[in-house]
């Protein structure tokens, strides 16, 4: 009886801890916000400031190689912003360090997605549960089926828990 003791002291707390925690983990998502003050002015001027660790480097680089056209928009900007930005999201990308995040599960290593949408991970989170309907991204407010704030409001600290 006394082995049982001291187990339960520890494990009780800790399947408590586990229990509280494990609906945040298992059920969602959560990434590094933007801290950066360059990226969050510019991205954030004209959409959320989406998470660096949604997409994998090579996206990021890809897409502000690009920003004359950004989504149909024009979001050039002077060569040195650009690279600051472009620096900082590869830095704290999906894949940055080695590490591989959640969004990049089953995400073929030769593919570069342009949008949070095209990846393997978000259409099973998504489109399974029938959540970017027309009819549920209308009634959420989404503008688009990228429009993580619609339905996540604590997107752009990089928490997308599911409702």
């Amino acid at each position: 009886m006394w082995i049982a003791r001291p187990l339960l002291l520890v494990g009780a707390p800790l399947a408590v801890l586990l229990t509280v925690a494990s609906p945040l983990v298992a059920d969602g998502l959560r990434l590094e916000p933007v801290s950066d003050p360059v990226v969050k002015a510019e991205c954030g001027a004209c959409h959320l400031v989406y998470p660096a660790g949604l997409l994998p480097a090579r996206s990021w680089r890809a897409m502000t190689a690009n920003l004359t056209n950004h989504f149909g928009d024009n979001a050039a900007l002077d060569a040195a912003t650009t690279a600051h930005i472009a620096a900082y999201l590869a830095a704290h990308a999906a894949d940055a360090d080695g590490r591989t995040s959640k969004t990049m599960r089953r995400l073929p290593p030769e593919v570069t997605p342009a949008r949070i949408t095209e990846l393997p991970w978000w259409t099973r989170r998504h489109e399974r549960k029938d959540r970017v309907a027309p009819a549920t991204l209308a009634r959420n407010g989404a503008r688009f089926r990228g429009d993580c704030k619609a339905c996540h409001e604590d997107a752009e600290r990089g928490w997308f828990d599911d409702d």
